[in-house]
């Protein structure tokens, strides 16, 4: 395991890189336009939060410690360079598995980067950590993630009923893993 190293994974067209203070804006930007919700919830008072949010994924990330609580990570657009989104992992204590997280702004959606990011941090992922497994979620109804997982190597487990931390009621989820 890597110990106060910074993340830098680069792919074809992404750069996946530990987080720095000024993707704040990018972050808030990307709340406005609901890109953020199934991460955080509700988003309206992001812009008084968000910094406190990344300064503590920075020190998660120097902890380096996948089943503390969570890693995330920027999505940058190799191209011209502007934050497009996260990827990461959260510990799910009730499962006590770690499952990946990511997220792209509505304006980079349909492209790819979902997918192409997310490929790339669960393999940086198992082979990183001492763990043999990546877990993943996705809501029954909504299709787009649930193949994206599907595209990327992820198997379908099963599908049940489960809250996540945002939810206010249960809902159908789907869910996946990946094994080294």
């Amino acid at each position: 395991m890597r110990k106060g190293k910074k993340v830098k994974i680069i792919t074809d067209r992404l750069i996946i890189r530990s987080l720095k203070p000024e993707d704040k804006s990018a972050y808030v930007e990307m709340a406005s336009d609901g890109s953020l919700h199934d991460i955080f919830g509700d988003c309206r008072d992001c812009e008084k939060w968000m910094g406190g949010w990344i300064r503590e994924a920075l020190q998660l990330d120097r902890e380096n410690n996948p089943k503390k609580e969570y890693l995330a990570y920027a999505v940058v657009d190799k191209k011209d360079g502007i934050v497009i989104g996260s990827v990461g992992c959260s510990y799910y204590r009730d499962m006590d598995a770690v499952g990946i997280t990511y997220f792209i702004g509505s304006a980079y959606q349909r492209k790819g980067f979902a997918s192409e990011a997310a490929k790339a941090y669960a393999d940086f992922f198992l082979k990183t950590y001492d763990i043999v497994r990546i877990i993943a979620t996705a809501r029954a109804d909504n299709p787009a993630s649930c193949k994206t997982l599907e595209r990327v190597g992820f198997r379908l487990l099963e599908t049940r009923q489960y809250q996540d931390i945002n939810d206010n009621a249960p809902h159908e989820y789907c869910f996946y893993e990946m094994k080294k």
